[in-house]
């Protein structure tokens, strides 16, 4: 228990530095490599190119971070209960949280209580729940936007680069092994091995982040949390998903998807304690 603990609570601080290093690099390669190379200054016809991708990237890299911020100055925890209740019958005792009366949790990790909790995100290191949901979600779907992109715009710098066709399918499943080994044989240099390792990183990400954003989505819907379906405990009384999606995502949702911005009114934590399971 104690060794498990140890390693949540190291994963929990190493995550978000993960986070943060990815960004930079990302960022830097863009401007560095990707976006000089594709788009030379020196043809003027490509301007308005280097422009749109430029300003696309930006708005990308710009709704991911700030919704990541937005995830962690909105956290779901309660304001109220500062002394760690004691655990229900029905707690299952896991290492990383306490289950506790009307549907609160105790987070280990982040020791504190939990309103509506969904579960603990290690690159945010703090705890999903009602109030963070919708900053959470759209910092996947964004975080997996940029990546996806990011990895079009590395294949075309290989492509013009490096001269490597992707036009085979079967490149992009063996490109990091014969690099690897060319890498080693004196053949490919480190920048090119570098940039072919994080084509795969992007792809990771991008549909880890993708697939993710797609399970939250549906859970809201249904108005339930992970926590909730890990313990097999259907939703009673359960609202239209109509009426579900605006709890999370608020009346002004259209803003919410191009802005990271507060799109739904603060509930109080009476009335979050009438929705918990």
């Amino acid at each position: 228990m104690f060794t498990r603990m140890l390693k949540l609570r190291l994963l929990n601080a190493m995550a978000p530095a993960y986070f943060f290093m990815a960004t930079a690099v990302t960022f830097i390669l863009h401007f560095c490599f990707f976006i000089p190379t594709i788009f030379p200054n020196a043809d003027t016809s490509l301007t308005g190119s280097t422009t749109l991708h430029t300003v696309v990237f930006l708005f990308l890299m710009f709704n991911a971070l700030g919704n990541y911020i937005m995830t962690i100055t909105y956290p779901a925890e309660s304001a109220n209960e500062i002394v760690v209740p004691v655990c229900s019958a029905h707690c299952s005792d896991k290492v990383d949280a306490h289950y506790l009366l009307n549907g609160r949790h105790f987070c280990k990790l982040c020791k504190k209580v939990i309103l509506k909790r969904d579960h603990h995100c290690f690159f945010t290191g703090n705890c999903i729940g009602n109030k963070n949901m919708r900053y959470f979600i759209m910092f996947c779907i964004y975080t997996s936007c940029t990546c996806l992109y990011s990895l079009v715009l590395g294949v075309a710098f290989l492509t013009v680069e490096y001269s490597i066709s992707f036009e085979n399918p079967l490149t992009f499943l063996t490109l990091l092994p014969l690099s690897t080994g060319y890498f080693f044989t004196g053949t490919v240099s480190g920048l090119q091995l570098f940039l072919v390792l994080m084509l795969y990183v992007w792809l990771g990400i991008g549909l880890v982040c993708a697939g993710f954003c797609c399970q939250q989505v549906l859970l809201v819907a249904r108005g339930q949390t992970w926590c909730q379906m890990q313990r097999g405990q259907l939703v009673e009384n359960r609202s239209p998903w109509r009426s579900n999606l605006k709890d999370v995502f608020g009346t002004r949702w259209i803003l919410g998807l191009i802005l990271p911005v507060q799109t739904a009114e603060t509930c109080s934590e009476d009335t979050d304690q009438h929705k918990q399971d």
